[in-house]
């Protein structure tokens, strides 16, 4: 693998986001409303249906880029999404607006905008810029083990031990590294949804990221 440079678009850091709206959108292409919506009390991840999974999956993106960085991504508010209270801002919880973004094509088609506005961010900036901007994360006890994922962009103060509120910050590389992380264990968890329901899935879910940490929950429908 060629030599990351400063200069260097950050396609250069991310070339995976080209591809993963498609990663998503074929492992739940065809499924109907009682698939999507099925939800289980038996596991922890089945508490989400596939289609909440998806919704939170396209309001997490601008949450990110938009609500906590656009002074820096899109200074100028250029971002395209519109009303954004109902993709970052809504009553559902960490979800687009499930009374606006109920149909499942109506959230793919944002999905497939929040991942293109990721892109934006990416290939429009280079790999120094995003390296070196930093703002303070919301403070939550995953970041104990979340920060284990990233080899590098992400702090966590040195008291927090896991079940604490782990303050620190994080770079707009670390973010953007965040967000491709959440979209893959979020697409596990849709896997996860289906096996559960006697569904056979579609694409192989990158082996990276917060589902492959030692201390995640990854147990299996039986």
């Amino acid at each position: 693998m060629a030599e990351i440079s400063k200069t260097d678009p950050g396609t250069n850091l991310f070339p995976e986001f080209e591809n993963l709206y498609d990663l998503i959108s074929s492992e739940v292409v065809g499924l109907d409303d009682a698939q999507l919506d099925f939800t289980s009390k038996d596991w922890s991840w089945s508490e989400w249906s596939i289609r909440m999974q998806l919704s939170h999956m396209a309001s997490l993106i601008p949450r990110w880029l938009v609500a906590r960085w656009g002074h820096e991504t899109f200074p100028n508010g250029d971002h395209g999404l519109g009303n954004l209270t109902p993709i970052i801002d809504s009553p559902s919880d960490r979800r687009l607006d499930d009374e606006i973004f109920h149909e499942i094509s109506d959230i793919m088609k944002m999905l497939h905008r929040c991942i293109e506005i990721a892109n934006r961010v990416i290939s429009e900036n280079s790999v120094e810029f995003l390296r070196e901007r930093f703002i303070r994360r919301d403070p939550t006890p995953q970041w104990v083990s979340m920060s284990r994922a990233h080899p590098w962009g992400v702090t966590v103060e040195e008291t927090a031990k896991k079940g604490d509120m782990a303050a620190g910050t994080m770079s707009l590389e670390a973010t953007l590294r965040h967000i491709y992380f959440e979209e893959i264990t979020h697409l596990y968890n849709i896997q996860r949804l289906k096996k559960a329901q006697n569904l056979r899935t579609v694409v192989d879910v990158p082996k990276v990221g917060y589902w492959t940490l030692e201390d995640w929950d990854r147990s299996e429908p039986t």
